[in-house]
């Protein structure tokens, strides 16, 4: 299978620049498709001249740097005028090998979906195809300070839609948004819910964890994880918490942020301290750097809460990953988040982004700790059904799908996608 994400590596930090969910996502399932005999080779867009041109980042999971324009200073807004010589090298890699070398193509965000595009009709395989986020759906609920997506972007996803076998979406409610806003066949659109790594995030000691970061055992401790952007909405749960730190006079209650700027939100670190400084509140805020898996789940354990504000997300896979180590979930009540949380039983869904209804429920979880223990142990057990193993379940009934589709509408016998390794196989260079 080729598995196409052209503006962020799998490899990459998640947190920082362009690397979030979609790199989980697609490390999380590449490596588990491998598991289950399907071979993965991943093309994404070369940032570095050390990247190796080809590197087996896990048995059956091989990632191809492609070279397509200057490896630094390329904002994402400028990859379209790349995609030629993305495609170019994509189609050159199959060029190498036999005929007949990939039997299905999966492409993640709309850049990708057009190389998708152009790659299906060259060998002749379905193209499924992920989107993430959607522009119009950004575009109807932009944070103040954001800017609107590109009409090239609304014109380059439609065309995705159109021209995909098969769609696979995070929710119903990105189902019907797809259906709703691009016309998109509902007959084409698969929802396979995405999971969470749960041999990774897992309640565990919250004082232990606590101490890695230098945060007090007796500590109040609330929680955002995420890319510093506008979309994701740090300010407004900085602004929110101010007048509950302000208050607070044991000094206890602390707003811990952990991520790296990203996108519009190129200069949000420096503005963030600066919005703490203003609100008097410097002394009650925490900035971390984006986290390694591993110390990204002991962040989730040190917390009492975590708090996902974003204005828009299509799933929201930090809600998720919390609430599996047994931490309660605050968040606006947009995209996937109202699937990942559960309202008032694992924890609270914010309508809107009003600062002062936002302080208001922060303040009446904060002020019940029993209640938020009993969030938090009842998200642990919500947790647990959604793994990435049964996210790759479902992906390999879509592509069975999609597989069978594409082969009857061509005329071909039927046939079973990805029975087979093929390791002996000669490999290219990109």
């Amino acid at each position: 299978m080729a598995l196409i994400s052209v503006h962020t590596s799998p490899l990459a930090q998640p947190g920082t620049g362009d690397a979030g969910g979609l790199n989980v996502y697609a490390w999380q399932t590449a490596t588990r498709l491998a598991k289950r005999g399907v071979e993965v080779e991943i093309f994404t867009r070369a940032t570095s001249s050390s990247d190796e041109p080809s590197v087996e980042a896990a048995p059956g999971v091989t990632v191809r740097h492609v070279p397509a324009g200057p490896f630094d200073g390329l904002d994402k807004r400028d990859l379209p005028g790349q995609l030629c010589a993305f495609s170019a090298n994509v189609l050159r890699a199959e060029a190498a090998q036999e005929p007949g070398y990939y039997d299905l193509i999966h492409s993640h965000y709309w850049l990708s979906g057009q190389v998708g595009w152009l790659a299906r009709d060259r060998w002749g395989v379905p193209l499924v195809h992920t989107a993430h986020t959607l522009a119009a759906v950004k575009n109807a609920s932009l944070a103040d300070g954001d800017t609107a997506e590109p009409k090239l972007r609304v014109i380059g996803e439609q065309q995705v839609v159109d021209e995909a076998d098969l769609l696979v979406v995070n929710t119903p409610t990105e189902a019907s948004e797809l259906v709703e806003l691009y016309g998109a066949d509902p007959k084409r659109v698969d929802v396979v819910v995405p999971g969470a790594d749960l041999d990774r995030y897992a309640p565990g000691d919250k004082i232990a964890a606590r101490a890695r970061f230098g945060l007090a055992s007796d500590d109040v401790i609330v929680t955002f994880v995420g890319r510093i952007q506008p979309l994701k909405a740090p300010d407004v749960l900085m602004r929110a918490m101010a007048p509950l730190i302000r208050a607070d006079s044991t000094g206890r209650l602390r707003l811990l942020v952990v991520g790296g700027p990203s996108g519009n939100g190129l200069g949000l670190p420096e503005a963030l301290i600066e919005l703490a400084a203003s609100l008097g509140i410097t002394a009650g805020v925490t900035f971390l750097p984006p986290q390694s898996p591993t110390d990204l789940a002991d962040v989730y354990r040190a917390s009492d809460l975590v708090a996902v504000p974003s204005y828009s997300e299509s799933f929201g896979l930090v809600a998720l990953e919390a609430q599996a180590c047994g931490v309660p979930v605050i968040a606006a009540n947009v995209g996937g988040l109202g699937v990942a949380v559960d309202d008032g039983v694992t924890g609270e869904l914010v309508d809107g982004h009003d600062i002062d209804k936002w302080t208001s429920r922060l303040a009446a979880l904060l002020a019940d700790p029993v209640r938020l223990r009993s969030l938090g142990s009842r998200a642990a057990v919500h947790a647990q059904g959604f793994s990435w193993d049964h996210t790759t379940d479902a992906l390999l009934a879509s592509y069975e799908r999609a597989t069978t589709a594409y082969r009857r509408a061509a005329g071909r016998p039927p046939g079973m996608f990805g029975l087979r390794r093929r390791r002996s196989r000669p490999r290219a260079t990109v």
